[in-house]
Protein backbone atom coordinates (compact mmCIF):
# COMPACT_ATOMS: atom_id res chain seq x y z
CA UNK A 1 0.00 0.00 0.00
CA UNK A 2 1.49 3.27 -1.07
CA UNK A 3 1.89 6.37 1.46
CA UNK A 4 -0.79 8.18 -0.46
CA UNK A 5 -3.22 5.53 -0.39
CA UNK A 6 -2.41 5.06 3.14
CA UNK A 7 -2.71 9.12 3.77
CA UNK A 8 -6.51 8.92 1.83
CA UNK A 9 -7.33 6.17 4.24
CA UNK A 10 -6.31 7.34 7.95
CA UNK A 11 -8.98 9.77 8.39
CA UNK A 12 -11.67 7.75 6.74
CA UNK A 13 -11.16 4.96 9.14
CA UNK A 14 -10.93 6.90 11.55
CA UNK A 15 -14.85 8.22 11.08
CA UNK A 16 -15.31 4.41 10.73
CA UNK A 17 -14.13 3.75 14.30
CA UNK A 18 -15.77 7.04 15.60
CA UNK A 19 -19.15 5.85 14.00
CA UNK A 20 -18.79 2.67 15.66
CA UNK A 21 -18.29 4.01 18.94
CA UNK A 22 -20.67 6.72 19.42
CA UNK A 23 -23.50 4.77 20.05
CA UNK A 24 -21.47 3.07 23.07
CA UNK A 25 -20.89 6.74 24.35
CA UNK A 26 -23.96 8.53 23.88
CA UNK A 27 -25.35 5.17 26.14
CA UNK A 28 -22.28 6.39 27.87
CA UNK A 29 -23.69 9.97 28.10
CA UNK A 30 -27.58 9.27 29.01
CA UNK A 31 -26.26 8.08 32.07
CA UNK A 32 -26.02 11.11 34.14
CA UNK A 33 -27.24 14.36 35.52
CA UNK A 34 -27.62 15.69 32.50
CA UNK A 35 -31.96 16.11 32.94
CA UNK A 36 -31.65 16.82 36.47
CA UNK A 37 -33.74 19.80 36.82
CA UNK A 38 -33.45 22.06 40.28
CA UNK A 39 -37.84 21.76 39.76
CA UNK A 40 -39.72 18.45 39.05
CA UNK A 41 -41.06 17.86 35.36
CA UNK A 42 -44.71 17.74 34.89
CA UNK A 43 -45.92 16.37 31.44
CA UNK A 44 -49.61 17.43 30.34
CA UNK A 45 -51.26 15.84 27.58
CA UNK A 46 -53.69 17.67 25.26
CA UNK A 47 -56.80 16.56 23.74
CA UNK A 48 -57.68 13.20 23.90
CA UNK A 49 -54.73 12.40 25.64
CA UNK A 50 -53.42 10.49 28.67
CA UNK A 51 -51.01 9.14 31.13
CA UNK A 52 -50.41 5.67 30.45
CA UNK A 53 -52.77 2.40 29.37
CA UNK A 54 -51.20 -0.41 30.65
CA UNK A 55 -47.76 -0.13 28.72
CA UNK A 56 -49.10 2.46 26.43
CA UNK A 57 -47.32 5.83 27.14
CA UNK A 58 -48.97 8.87 25.67
CA UNK A 59 -45.36 10.56 25.95
CA UNK A 60 -43.82 7.43 24.46
CA UNK A 61 -40.30 7.20 26.00
CA UNK A 62 -39.77 10.54 27.10
CA UNK A 63 -41.09 9.82 30.81
CA UNK A 64 -38.52 7.23 30.89
CA UNK A 65 -35.44 8.85 29.21
CA UNK A 66 -35.79 12.59 31.67
CA UNK A 67 -35.99 10.15 35.07
CA UNK A 68 -32.99 7.87 33.72
CA UNK A 69 -30.97 11.13 33.39
CA UNK A 70 -31.77 12.59 36.52
CA UNK A 71 -34.85 14.69 36.06
CA UNK A 72 -38.17 14.03 38.83
CA UNK A 73 -41.17 13.62 36.28
CA UNK A 74 -44.82 13.89 37.21
CA UNK A 75 -47.67 12.75 34.24
CA UNK A 76 -50.74 14.71 34.49
CA UNK A 77 -54.02 12.99 34.62
CA UNK A 78 -57.25 15.56 33.25
CA UNK A 79 -59.84 15.09 31.20
CA UNK A 80 -59.13 14.28 27.88
CA UNK A 81 -61.72 16.59 26.36
CA UNK A 82 -63.10 20.09 28.27
CA UNK A 83 -61.97 23.65 27.99
CA UNK A 84 -58.74 24.85 29.63
CA UNK A 85 -60.28 26.31 32.64
CA UNK A 86 -61.56 23.16 33.99
CA UNK A 87 -58.51 21.36 32.52
CA UNK A 88 -56.62 24.35 34.11
CA UNK A 89 -58.14 23.65 37.50
CA UNK A 90 -57.77 20.12 37.38
CA UNK A 91 -54.25 20.84 36.78
CA UNK A 92 -53.69 23.45 39.51
CA UNK A 93 -54.98 20.83 42.08
CA UNK A 94 -52.34 18.06 40.33
CA UNK A 95 -49.83 20.46 41.12
CA UNK A 96 -50.46 21.49 44.13
CA UNK A 97 -50.26 17.99 45.75
CA UNK A 98 -46.76 17.11 43.44
CA UNK A 99 -45.37 20.59 45.57
CA UNK A 100 -46.63 18.94 48.27
CA UNK A 101 -45.39 15.29 48.00
CA UNK A 102 -41.78 16.52 46.32
CA UNK A 103 -41.29 19.48 48.84
CA UNK A 104 -39.78 21.27 45.88
CA UNK A 105 -41.45 25.02 45.86
CA UNK A 106 -42.30 24.81 41.85
CA UNK A 107 -42.57 22.50 38.88
CA UNK A 108 -41.41 22.88 35.15
CA UNK A 109 -44.88 22.42 33.57
CA UNK A 110 -44.46 20.55 29.87
CA UNK A 111 -47.64 21.03 28.00
CA UNK A 112 -48.51 19.11 24.56
CA UNK A 113 -51.49 20.90 22.28
CA UNK A 114 -54.08 21.54 24.50
CA UNK A 115 -51.68 21.25 27.12
CA UNK A 116 -50.16 24.35 26.09
CA UNK A 117 -53.06 26.89 27.46
CA UNK A 118 -53.74 24.39 30.03
CA UNK A 119 -50.02 25.30 31.61
CA UNK A 120 -50.62 28.72 30.73
CA UNK A 121 -53.67 28.94 33.03
CA UNK A 122 -51.93 27.22 35.83
CA UNK A 123 -48.88 29.92 35.36
CA UNK A 124 -51.41 32.38 34.90
CA UNK A 125 -53.18 31.85 38.31
CA UNK A 126 -50.54 30.89 40.44
CA UNK A 127 -47.14 31.86 39.09
CA UNK A 128 -45.62 31.10 42.77
CA UNK A 129 -45.91 27.40 41.84
CA UNK A 130 -44.85 27.38 38.25
CA UNK A 131 -40.83 27.69 37.18
CA UNK A 132 -41.08 27.28 33.62
CA UNK A 133 -44.04 26.48 31.18
CA UNK A 134 -43.09 24.68 27.68
CA UNK A 135 -45.80 25.06 24.89
CA UNK A 136 -45.06 21.50 22.43
CA UNK A 137 -47.40 22.08 19.46
CA UNK A 138 -49.52 24.02 22.01
CA UNK A 139 -52.69 25.24 20.01
CA UNK A 140 -52.13 29.33 21.77
CA UNK A 141 -54.00 30.45 18.78
CA UNK A 142 -56.55 28.44 17.85
CA UNK A 143 -56.60 25.55 14.79
CA UNK A 144 -58.14 25.86 11.77
CA UNK A 145 -59.55 22.45 12.51
CA UNK A 146 -61.64 23.41 15.44
CA UNK A 147 -63.08 26.60 13.56
CA UNK A 148 -63.76 24.12 10.95
CA UNK A 149 -66.10 21.95 13.02
CA UNK A 150 -67.04 24.84 14.70
CA UNK A 151 -68.46 25.72 12.00
CA UNK A 152 -69.97 22.67 10.97
CA UNK A 153 -71.71 22.90 14.47
CA UNK A 154 -73.19 25.99 13.87
CA UNK A 155 -74.81 25.41 10.53
CA UNK A 156 -75.63 21.15 11.29
CA UNK A 157 -76.53 21.49 15.10
CA UNK A 158 -77.33 17.85 15.20
CA UNK A 159 -74.09 16.48 13.14
CA UNK A 160 -72.32 18.60 15.61
CA UNK A 161 -74.09 16.86 18.74
CA UNK A 162 -73.53 13.52 17.36
CA UNK A 163 -69.86 13.83 16.74
CA UNK A 164 -69.69 15.32 20.18
CA UNK A 165 -71.38 12.56 21.82
CA UNK A 166 -68.45 10.20 19.82
CA UNK A 167 -65.98 12.58 20.90
CA UNK A 168 -66.97 12.36 24.85
CA UNK A 169 -67.50 8.55 24.77
CA UNK A 170 -64.31 8.16 23.01
CA UNK A 171 -62.21 10.62 25.84
CA UNK A 172 -64.47 8.43 28.70
CA UNK A 173 -62.97 5.11 26.94
CA UNK A 174 -59.63 6.19 27.08
CA UNK A 175 -60.45 8.21 30.31
CA UNK A 176 -61.77 4.54 31.79
CA UNK A 177 -58.87 2.83 30.63
CA UNK A 178 -55.94 4.91 32.25
CA UNK A 179 -57.91 4.97 35.18
CA UNK A 180 -59.18 8.49 35.64
CA UNK A 181 -63.17 9.42 35.90
CA UNK A 182 -63.09 12.88 34.50
CA UNK A 183 -66.43 14.39 33.05
CA UNK A 184 -65.56 15.37 29.56
CA UNK A 185 -67.14 18.07 27.16
CA UNK A 186 -66.19 17.96 23.35
CA UNK A 187 -68.03 20.88 22.63
CA UNK A 188 -66.17 23.39 25.74
CA UNK A 189 -63.13 21.69 24.48
CA UNK A 190 -63.73 22.72 20.52
CA UNK A 191 -64.60 26.17 21.52
CA UNK A 192 -61.50 26.29 23.59
CA UNK A 193 -59.26 25.64 20.78
CA UNK A 194 -61.18 27.42 18.29
CA UNK A 195 -59.52 30.69 17.74
CA UNK A 196 -61.60 33.01 18.95
CA UNK A 197 -62.09 30.99 21.59
CA UNK A 198 -58.01 30.71 21.85
CA UNK A 199 -58.51 34.92 21.65
CA UNK A 200 -60.66 35.84 24.86
CA UNK A 201 -58.59 32.95 26.60
CA UNK A 202 -55.43 34.73 25.82
CA UNK A 203 -56.75 38.40 27.10
CA UNK A 204 -57.56 36.73 29.98
CA UNK A 205 -53.55 35.42 30.04
CA UNK A 206 -51.50 37.18 27.87
CA UNK A 207 -48.09 35.82 29.30
CA UNK A 208 -45.85 34.46 27.01
CA UNK A 209 -48.25 35.10 23.53
CA UNK A 210 -46.94 37.32 21.01
CA UNK A 211 -48.20 39.74 19.30
CA UNK A 212 -47.40 38.49 15.74
CA UNK A 213 -45.34 35.50 13.93
CA UNK A 214 -42.21 35.85 16.46
CA UNK A 215 -41.23 35.44 20.26
CA UNK A 216 -43.52 36.23 23.33
CA UNK A 217 -42.28 37.49 26.53
CA UNK A 218 -39.13 35.16 28.11
CA UNK A 219 -40.25 36.14 31.59
CA UNK A 220 -43.34 36.71 33.12
CA UNK A 221 -44.19 36.89 36.77
CA UNK A 222 -40.92 34.82 37.56
CA UNK A 223 -42.17 32.30 35.01
CA UNK A 224 -40.02 31.23 31.91
CA UNK A 225 -41.91 30.57 29.11
CA UNK A 226 -40.49 28.23 25.45
CA UNK A 227 -42.29 26.47 22.95
CA UNK A 228 -41.49 24.24 20.03
CA UNK A 229 -43.23 22.72 17.23
CA UNK A 230 -43.34 21.01 14.18
CA UNK A 231 -44.55 21.65 10.50
CA UNK A 232 -44.19 18.58 8.34
CA UNK A 233 -47.73 16.29 8.38
CA UNK A 234 -46.54 13.39 7.38
CA UNK A 235 -43.21 12.02 8.53
CA UNK A 236 -43.00 8.25 8.42
CA UNK A 237 -45.17 5.71 5.95
CA UNK A 238 -45.36 2.86 8.25
CA UNK A 239 -47.65 5.74 10.72
CA UNK A 240 -51.27 5.06 10.70
CA UNK A 241 -51.36 9.00 11.95
CA UNK A 242 -49.79 10.28 8.88
CA UNK A 243 -52.77 10.04 6.21
CA UNK A 244 -55.26 11.67 8.33
CA UNK A 245 -53.05 14.42 9.79
CA UNK A 246 -52.50 15.29 5.91
CA UNK A 247 -55.96 15.45 5.22
CA UNK A 248 -56.52 17.84 7.88
CA UNK A 249 -53.26 19.71 7.43
CA UNK A 250 -55.15 21.35 4.19
CA UNK A 251 -57.47 23.25 6.61
CA UNK A 252 -54.30 25.52 7.29
CA UNK A 253 -53.30 28.13 5.05
CA UNK A 254 -49.43 28.30 5.78
CA UNK A 255 -47.06 25.57 7.72
CA UNK A 256 -48.59 23.30 10.24
CA UNK A 257 -48.25 20.35 12.11
CA UNK A 258 -51.66 18.57 10.85
CA UNK A 259 -53.65 20.45 13.70
CA UNK A 260 -51.91 23.58 14.74
CA UNK A 261 -50.23 25.96 12.82
CA UNK A 262 -46.74 26.97 13.15
CA UNK A 263 -47.45 30.87 14.40
CA UNK A 264 -49.80 29.84 16.96
CA UNK A 265 -47.59 27.29 18.42
CA UNK A 266 -45.10 30.08 19.64
CA UNK A 267 -44.86 30.89 23.27
CA UNK A 268 -42.42 32.66 24.96
CA UNK A 269 -38.66 31.85 23.95
CA UNK A 270 -39.78 30.10 20.31
CA UNK A 271 -36.59 27.26 20.35
CA UNK A 272 -37.76 26.05 16.90
CA UNK A 273 -41.07 25.93 14.53
CA UNK A 274 -39.67 24.04 11.37
CA UNK A 275 -38.67 20.03 13.06
CA UNK A 276 -39.63 17.52 11.00
CA UNK A 277 -42.44 16.44 13.20
CA UNK A 278 -46.28 15.88 12.80
CA UNK A 279 -48.65 16.88 15.76
CA UNK A 280 -48.26 13.26 16.87
CA UNK A 281 -44.44 12.93 16.20
CA UNK A 282 -43.93 15.84 18.81
CA UNK A 283 -44.85 13.48 21.52
CA UNK A 284 -42.96 10.52 19.79
CA UNK A 285 -46.63 8.70 19.09
CA UNK A 286 -47.47 6.88 16.88
CA UNK A 287 -45.46 4.31 19.39
CA UNK A 288 -41.75 6.16 18.13
CA UNK A 289 -42.75 5.97 14.38
CA UNK A 290 -41.13 9.05 13.47
CA UNK A 291 -39.14 10.11 10.91
CA UNK A 292 -35.86 8.61 10.57
CA UNK A 293 -34.45 11.46 8.81
CA UNK A 294 -35.32 13.91 11.53
CA UNK A 295 -34.59 15.42 15.33
CA UNK A 296 -35.42 12.51 17.55
CA UNK A 297 -38.32 13.51 19.70
CA UNK A 298 -37.24 12.20 22.98
CA UNK A 299 -33.48 14.04 22.45
CA UNK A 300 -35.77 17.52 22.25
CA UNK A 301 -37.07 16.62 25.52
CA UNK A 302 -33.88 15.58 26.84
CA UNK A 303 -32.24 18.64 25.60
CA UNK A 304 -35.13 21.23 27.22
CA UNK A 305 -34.44 19.53 30.45
CA UNK A 306 -30.73 20.70 30.23
CA UNK A 307 -31.93 24.17 29.30
CA UNK A 308 -34.38 24.29 32.00
CA UNK A 309 -31.32 22.83 34.20
CA UNK A 310 -28.66 25.13 33.16
CA UNK A 311 -30.30 28.25 33.88
CA UNK A 312 -31.38 26.76 37.41
CA UNK A 313 -34.71 25.65 36.75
Amino acid sequence: MTGNVREFLRPCIALLLALTVLPAQAWWWNNDDYTETRYPIVLVHGLMGWDSIGPIECWHGITEALRDDGAEVYVAKIAGANTTEVRGEQLLSQVQEIVAISGADKVNLIGHSHGGPTIRYVAGVRPDLVASATSVGGVNKGSAIADLLARVNDQAPAAGSMLAEIVNAAANLIDTLSGSDYEQDALGSLDSLSTEGARAFNESFPAGIPADCGDGEHEVNGVRYYSWSGTDPTTNPLDISDAPLAVTSLAFDGANDGLVGRCSSHLGMVIRDDYKQNHLDEINQFLGLTSPFAQDPVALYRQHANRLKRVGL
